[in-house]
């Protein structure tokens, strides 16, 4: 990730893992309009030994209060029940201002990670993971996309039985996006157009089929900035989980 992403072993944090609701964020994997199930991780970068005090007197009101905050972002997405936030970016910065509407100016940075397991079909998980300095809060952020566990059948690998029926791979992307606040490339489309290039065609490596991934999401929107591809074949050995390949490429290897 960008060198502005603070190192969270560095810092003390307030966090909430996984609070788990629905909203409706804009369309789902069948391309349809309507609540989804939305997780959602919010971690609270405090200032420099901030933690120190409440370590001591073993008392909460000298922390940033995790329960508070929980509940301040379940209001805030239940209050919108009727009235959809419309993107994925819209809960990420109504959570990331609640954040720092709590904490105040103790947090140095809120990092917000979005789950939308019912975003990209045949994938496990879409999240959206942003990070947000409190100084720099309307003008700047720092953004990963992580695919996980996406299922693409293809015809892939040297062996003659593995030239004559598809196998799964399944395959994980990681995009790293330019800093700056710019509209989020469409992904559900991207990650659509790349399945079906890549079940029209064959491969005899993982290598291959990986690197025109990579090129291809690279390519895709001059908001990217990196790809990380890793692809495994569950198939592939007999005695092994899995064999894989994972290549990683910054956009400008490609313009």
């Amino acid at each position: 990730m960008s060198n502005s992403r603070t190192d969270s072993s560095k810092t003390d944090v307030v966090f909430i893992d996984t609070l788990a609701l629905t909203a409706n964020v804009g369309p789902d994997c069948w391309g349809r309009e309507r609540v989804q199930p939305v997780n959602i991780s919010v971690y609270l970068h405090l200032e420099t030994s901030y933690l120190t005090a409440a370590g001591r007197s073993d008392d909460v009101l000298d922390s940033v209060h995790y329960g508070h905050l929980s509940k301040a972002i379940t209001g805030l997405v239940r209050d919108k029940a009727d009235a959809p936030f419309g993107n994925v970016d819209a809960l990420v910065k109504d959570v990331s201002e609640q954040a720092f509407l709590l904490a105040g100016l103790v947090a140095s940075e809120v990092r917000v990670v979005i789950d939308l397991p019912k975003q990209i079909l045949l994938a496990a998980n879409f999240s959206i993971d942003v990070l947000t300095p409190r100084d720099l809060a309307s003008t700047f952020c720092a953004r990963k996309i992580t695919i996980t566990d996406l299922i693409i059948p293809v015809v892939i690998g040297v062996n003659p039985p593995e030239r004559e029926a598809k196998q799964r791979v399944i395959t994980n992307i990681i995009i790293v996006e330019k800093e700056g606040h710019h509209p989020t490339p469409k992904y559900p489309e991207i990650v659509s157009r790349i399945s079906k290039d890549i079940e029209s065609s064959s491969y005899l490596t993982l290598e291959k089929f990986v690197l025109e991934i990579v090129q291809t999401a690279c390519l895709s929107s001059e908001v990217i900035e990196e790809v990380t591809v890793r692809a495994q074949k569950p198939s592939a050995l007999s005695f092994a989980h899995s064999s894989g390949v994972q290549i990683t490429r910054q956009r400008t290897a490609f313009v």
